[in-house]
């Protein structure tokens, strides 16, 4: 099945900073950029850093005992790949807001879950199903 691609636009405080987590840690391909904003391609799906470092923002709520940022995006990972990636952001020395760990154990929606902020602050968080029919499971 195809699937569209999304584009998300979102502020940081740094290009070089962003550069260096996308692009380097998070190994997302550059694509076009102006002095003040910058495409990534992650996953196949077009983000773009723009330079607007007071506009971060860092309330969260509460989600099965944990402070999640309101504010974050991400990818919903294959297992495996999930595993590979908690496993290079911890070699990298990635600081987590909420560590890899297993979200709603035993209920509807079981999922891997990590968090962590890129160095402008944005949130991002990576998870992985190991049922792909639970993303949408209430």
């Amino acid at each position: 099945m195809s699937r569209p691609r999304f584009h998300l636009a979102f502020p940081v405080r740094d290009l070089a900073e962003a550069r260096a987590f996308y692009g380097g840690l998070l190994g997302c391909p550059e694509g076009r950029s102006l002095a003040d904003w910058v495409d990534f391609d992650l996953h196949g799906h077009q983000i773009v850093a723009h330079l607007a470092p007071d506009e971060v923002s860092a309330r969260t709520n509460l989600v099965d005992g944990e402070a999640v940022p309101v504010r974050h995006f991400g990818l919903i990972l294959a297992p495996d790949d999930w595993r590979a990636l908690a496993a290079r952001l911890k070699a990298a020395g990635a600081v987590f807001l909420i560590q890899p760990q297993t979200r709603f154990a035993g209920q509807p929606g079981e999922q891997d879950t990590m968090f962590l902020t890129d160095p402008s602050g944005n949130a991002l968080e990576f998870k992985a199903f190991s049922d792909d029919a639970q993303v949408f499971a209430t």
